[in-house]
């Protein structure tokens, strides 16, 4: 069974989360601030995915959000927020988020985001074969769970685990947005297509020695993205 964490300070609103995730199987922690998030998180880490809302009392989700990527990069995030301005999206996944869902959301489209999501973590814990690739400076050990360059190790969300791993078997192929967000959140993603952008300017900013001029993930203009093993 995956446990997911709410951290949600309205207890109307938590509540009704917390019922619907029971309903479809999920164990649920619950927290009503970022303080007790984080100590919950510390203390439990059979946690699978926490569920951020953006303001509440004190620490707010953006600052739980970048504490928690401190320390743990393998933990699904998914913001809540009532917030609909498009910087808001982008930053939320600037510090850290792998999706987020604007209120008020349906059941079914949490419930959707969350399994999504689980598949993207599951596949990042566990292999059923010893896999590792190598392109360039770059070698990805799917047992290990580890990305390295130059053999320093690198970070990653597993989202950003899996587009890796898929820019790696298709080295040196245009790879298209929609062709991204299939693959690696799912033919039934009902977010906003440009998570894809932001996760690539995410990658960027660790993979790449200027960000600002990426050789290694390249962009095809008016076509979508390439990975290059060797810098060109």
């Amino acid at each position: 069974m995956s446990k997911i964490l709410i951290m949600e300070d309205e207890e109307s609103i938590r509540s009704f989360i917390v019922i619907n995730l029971k309903r479809n199987g999920f164990d649920v922690v619950e927290a009503a601030n970022g303080h007790e998030a984080l100590e919950k998180l510390m203390h439990d880490p059979a946690i699978d995915i926490a569920l951020l809302d953006v303001m509440v009392p004190g620490i707010d989700g953006f600052e739980v959000c970048r504490r928690i990527r401190e320390n743990n990069e393998r933990l699904g995030i998914i913001f809540l927020t009532a917030k609909v301005q498009e910087q808001d999206k982008v930053y939320a996944l600037s510090v850290g988020a792998d999706d987020h869902v604007s209120k008020p959301f349906s059941p079914t489209e949490l419930v959707a985001r969350i399994q999504s999501l689980l598949r993207r973590v599951n596949a990042f814990q566990q292999s059923s074969q010893k896999v590792v690739y190598h392109s360039g400076p770059f070698t990805l050990d799917l047992i290990a769970k580890r990305f390295s360059k130059l053999n320093t190790a690198i970070d990653l969300t597993p989202t950003e685990f899996s587009l890796v791993q898929f820019f790696m078997e298709k080295e040196e192929i245009t790879l298209s947005r929609d062709l991204l967000l299939d693959h690696v959140w799912g033919k039934d993603y009902m977010g906003d297509p440009k998570i894809v952008d932001v996760n690539i300017r995410r990658l960027r900013q660790k993979i790449e020695d200027e960000p600002s001029a990426p050789k290694y993930l390249e962009t095809v203009w008016g076509h979508g993205y390439k990975w290059k093993g060797t810098s060109s």
